[in-house]
């Protein structure tokens, strides 16, 4: 089906209206895309508050003993669903309203110190991770953000407990990755008190288990034909409320209830809008940006896993004589292992800092999720080759870890849809900045100084004049900082010349956006990873053996980010993009 021009026209003004309203932050990621390392952003590396610190150990402590001893990930997994004692647990150690304020009942932590207990439970049961996170990241979360005081505090004490769960309705047959495309409608009555939704959801996680769940729905703009998504706070006990499917079967996080929902004819209270009318597309965007950052503590935890047992069995398993650790190919996965794994680490307790902080999160929160996923499908796949033939039955188990990453690249945005999302975010504000130039070049003399300023910049980004500083205290990660500037002002120019090449037909070009995107992320774990081993190098705190091991474990990443990086950009000149799509119309018979 061909999209026409005045489709095209309206999908376009309704993502800016969603991605771009309101006033917007020039943060770090944003800056990769005008060729800036904005080091403030990412500087100092983060860590917990004095005043957090013994209660997020703790915790930390408690749930993993709680996980060992409880969670049971096999037998979840087998029986698809997680059980009653395991939810009352969690409840019972304050992780289903760890972030939650105490005036809710909630734990009060912050962002970083969320990320380090669902990096826990995370490398323990991906499935009971994503119960988590879709109950507090996502469900909750929304309700913090947007509820007034009156729906906070009738709602949220007993979500915190763990009394009852949540879940965010926003998936449909015809909605996915497609958000706007939400088709359920919302009616208002003639006197205003009540809107009358209809229609289904699916894929929706704790759907029919949550006695809370925000659901988007159409609403009409008033005084116009126009419909808009709007956000309400939905309770299983409305007429009208059904569950078609309680527990979908899947091929992975088989544990987690994951529903179809239909509503039909059901009255909700005019009280029950979250937030306000016809905004809904932006609240879902945006709670969605908490549950990417623990998608990413989630897959820390699996690839640190995944690191453990793949460096046990190397030196332990014998062929051909000679350990698996002695051979180079095993050596290169478990390397890219302990590379990953120490940028992923990184990279979360960089993002949970922004939020913590109350900066603009989507661009770093979109990136850390699909870099992440990404490499724990590589690091999931490799711990299964290293181990060969035994990995491949059920009483090990990391056919289940696959089967259970392989959802990380569709949830909370499918990777492929997210790279877009990046390319086009990131490069809005010099987007911004062309269109600036372009009035400039209507009247030059008027403009002279705007036009020799960007000429200025662009000449002295191509001849390395204006090479961003990236400074660090340790001596020997100098090289690698001079390498990272040098790539960002490459990204800069690249963005720049990709703009100009393509001009308003960029929004098409989904190789050039997804090799821009792919750059714009290692750039941004490369500067986290930077950040962390200046930290690590600098204070030298800890074990010294360990210090050294991870000190080449990040150094290796910059090296591996480095090339890809450089393969990326140079990739926007040199492809056979024009085959790629000869070869795929051929197969399609278009």
């Amino acid at each position: 089906m061909t999209v026409t021009a005045q489709e095209r026209e309206q999908q376009i003004k309704q993502a800016e209206e969603v991605l771009f309203s309101g006033p917007q932050q020039l943060g770090f990621a944003n800056g990769l895309f005008f060729g800036q390392f904005n080091a403030a952003q990412i500087d100092p590396y983060p860590e917990l508050k004095p005043e957090e610190r013994d209660a997020v150990a703790k915790a930390v402590s408690d749930v993993r003993r709680f996980a060992q001893e409880k969670i049971h990930a096999a037998t979840i997994d087998r029986n698809a669903e997680i059980p009653e004692d395991v939810i009352r647990g969690l409840g019972e150690l304050g992780v289903l309203g760890m972030t939650v304020p105490a005036t809710y009942g909630g734990r009060g932590f912050s962002q970083l110190g969320y990320c380090r207990v669902m990096e826990v439970i995370g490398g323990h049961c991906a499935a009971t991770a994503v119960f988590v996170n879709a109950h507090h990241s996502i469900g909750v979360r929304a309700l913090l953000i947007y509820g007034t005081e009156e729906q906070k505090r009738r709602w949220v004490p007993d979500l915190a407990r763990g009394h009852q769960l949540a879940a965010f309705a926003l998936t449909e047959p015809e909605a996915g990755s497609d958000a706007a495309n939400v088709q359920t409608t919302a009616m208002p009555t003639a006197d205003g008190k009540t809107y009358i939704l209809n229609g289904q959801k699916r894929y929706i996680t704790n759907g029919a288990i949550a006695g809370v769940l925000t659901v988007m729905a159409r609403t009409q703009v008033p005084g116009s034909s126009e419909t808009k998504v709007s956000a309400f706070i939905v309770t299983p006990d409305m007429p009208g409320f059904e569950v078609l499917e309680a527990r979908m079967p899947k091929v992975g996080i088989r544990g987690t209830a994951t529903g179809r929902l239909a509503f039909h004819e059901m009255p909700v209270p005019s009280e029950n809008l979250l937030g306000q009318r016809g905004k809904g597309l932006q609240i879902a965007l945006n709670t969605l940006n908490y549950g990417r950052i623990t998608f990413g503590a989630s897959c820390t935890g699996v690839a640190k896993v995944c690191l453990k047992a793949a460096v046990t069995h190397a030196k332990k398993r014998v062929q051909f004589k000679q350990p698996l650790s002695e051979f180079e190919l095993v050596k290169k996965k478990i390397a890219y292992m302990a590379a990953h794994a120490f940028a992923m680490e990184a990279t979360v307790n960089e993002c949970a800092a922004l939020i913590d902080r109350g900066s603009d999160i989507k661009l770093e929160t979109a990136m850390l999720k699909v870099w992440s996923t990404d490499a724990l499908w590589t690091i999931v796949n490799d711990t299964i080759q290293i181990y060969g033939g035994q990995a491949f039955f059920c009483n090990e188990p990391y056919e289940r870890m696959m089967r259970d990453a392989r959802l990380n690249m569709i949830g909370e945005g499918a990777n492929d849809v997210l790279r877009v999302f990046i390319a086009m975010v990131g490069m809005k504000p010099v987007i911004d900045q062309l269109l600036g130039l372009k009035t400039a070049l209507a009247a030059p003399f008027k403009e002279l100084g705007t036009l020799l300023s960007f000429g200025a910049k662009r000449v002295g980004a191509q001849l390395g004049l204006t090479t961003p500083e990236v400074l660090v205290r340790t001596a020997e990660l100098r090289p690698f900082a001079q390498e990272l500037g040098k790539r960002v002002r490459e990204f800069g120019l690249a963005v720049q010349t990709a703009l100009l090449r393509y001009r308003e037909a960029i929004v098409d070009r989904q190789y050039v956006l997804e090799r821009i995107s792919d750059a714009a992320c290692e750039l941004y774990a490369s500067g986290c990873t930077l950040s962390r081993l200046d930290h690590m190098l600098a204070q030298g705190n800890g074990n010294a053996v360990e210090r050294s091991r991870d000190a080449v474990s990040g150094k290796y990443f910059l090296r591996l980010a480095n090339r890809r990086i450089r393969q990326s950009l140079a990739a926007l000149t040199d492809n056979d993009d024009e085959m790629t799509t000869a070869a795929a119309n051929a197969a399609l018979g278009q």
